[in-house]
């Protein structure tokens, strides 16, 4: 009787050898793959919408509400634009990856209303800042 603690628990050990492993013990977890980027139209001013980015900058910063895009890839593109109190507006298109706090500039904004893409486009982490901090924000 006193053996018999011993051999359920034998038992229990045989029965869950024989199950199968979870499947993603062996698999390896998916690569991530960005898709490919088309450029949005450019920014209308009546479609801007202004956010805070701190109060160390004088900058405004908007972003293009009809530019805002969640991708495949799980990247959020938009159109940002940053007006100056000179009165300089730069305006770039953008992607950030949340998982991974990195941001990548595809392209700049000219101001006959065109892009002209980004010359080395790459992710890049997104570091705190005491001015300018739109991209943490």
């Amino acid at each position: 009787m006193r053996y018999l603690p011993v051999v359920f628990s034998l038992l229990s050990l045989s029965a869950a050898a024989q199950l199968p492993p979870p499947a993603d013990l062996f698999e390896e977890p998916a690569r991530w793959k960005e898709i490919e980027v088309k450029l949005p139209a450019y920014p209308r001013p009546e479609n801007l919408v202004p956010f805070e980015a701190g109060a160390a900058t004088p900058n405004r910063f908007f972003v293009d509400a009809g530019s805002i895009a969640v991708g495949a890839d799980g990247v959020v593109r938009y159109t940002l634009v940053i007006r100056t109190p000179g009165g300089a507006v730069n305006t770039s298109f953008e992607g950030i990856r949340c998982a991974t706090r990195e941001r990548k500039l595809y392209a700049f904004g000219r101001s006959d209303g065109t892009w002209t893409a980004a010359r080395n486009p790459s992710w890049r982490y997104i570091e705190y800042q005491e001015r300018n901090r739109h991209h943490g924000v």
